[in-house]
C-alpha cells in the first residue's frame, strides 16, 4: 500500500439504534524504514560489501518488511561493479492484486580496502592474480612527471574555486560543440 492510501469499513462506525452506521476510514502514513526506500511497487535498498565480495562472489541474508529471510547469492567469478543495481524479482506483494508483485532493486556500494593494507611484497602476488595493467604509451619529447595528491575541498588557497570551476557548466556550454570551457581566438 501506498502512503495517503485510504482504507474504507462502510457502515462500520458507531451503530446507536435507529442511527444510520457511519464509515471507518484508516488513512495510511508511510513510516521510513532503516533499510528500504519505496518507488513506486518496488522498495529500493543499498547494501556494502567488500572487495573480496564484489569480485569473487557472495552469499548475504536480510529481513524482508514481513520480517521473513531473503538469502541473496551472487556466483563467484562474476564482478560487482561500484554503484551497479541488481534486481531481486516478484518479491513484494501488491495490495488487491496479489498476482502482481512489485522487486526490490539493490545498489552496490563496494568498499576498498584501506590504505597500505597489504604488505608491498603481497602486492605482486595480486598483481598476478588480476587482470594486467594496461601498457603505458612511450611518450616522445619532453614530459614532466607528477604525483596524484588527495583532493581537499576545505583547502582555503582556491580549492572551492577550483571545484566550482570545474562542476560548472553553462547551458551556453554543454550545448556546444567544441567542449565545456574552450574557447577559440583569432590571431
Amino acid at each position: 500500500m501506498k502512503h495517503g492510501q485510504r482504507i474504507t469499513f462502510t457502515g462500520e462506525a458507531d451503530q446507536p439504534p435507529g442511527v444510520e452506521p457511519g464509515d471507518i476510514v484508516f488513512l495510511l502514513q508511510e513510516k521510513e524504514h532503516e533499510m528500504f526506500q519505496r518507488d513506486g511497487n518496488d522498495l529500493r535498498m543499498t547494501y556494502k560489501v567488500g572487495l573480496l565480495e564484489a569480485l569473487c562472489g557472495l552469499q548475504f541474508t536480510f529481513k524482508h518488511l514481513d520480517a521473513h529471510q531473503i538469502v541473496v547469492k551472487y556466483p563467484p567469478g562474476k564482478v560487482i561493479e561500484p554503484g551497479c543495481i541488481h534486481v531481486v524479482q516478484g518479491d513484494l506483494p501488491q495490495y488487491h492484486n496479489p498476482f502482481e508483485k512489485g522487486d526490490i532493486y539493490i545498489k552496490f556500494d563496494v568498499q576498498f580496502p584501506e590504505n597500505n593494507w597489504i604488505d608491498t611484497d603481497k602486492l605482486s602476488e595480486l598483481e598476478d592474480l588480476l587482470p594486467p595493467r594496461p601498457e603505458v604509451p612511450n611518450v616522445i619529447g619532453e614530459t614532466e612527471e607528477v604525483e596524484l595528491q588527495e583532493f581537499d575541498s576545505t583547502r582555503g588557497s582556491g580549492g572551492s574555486q577550483r571545484s566550482e570551476a570545474y562542476n560548472n557548466s553553462s547551458d551556453e556550454e554543454s550545448s556546444s560543440h567544441h567542449g565545456p570551457g574552450v574557447q577559440c581566438a583569432h590571431q
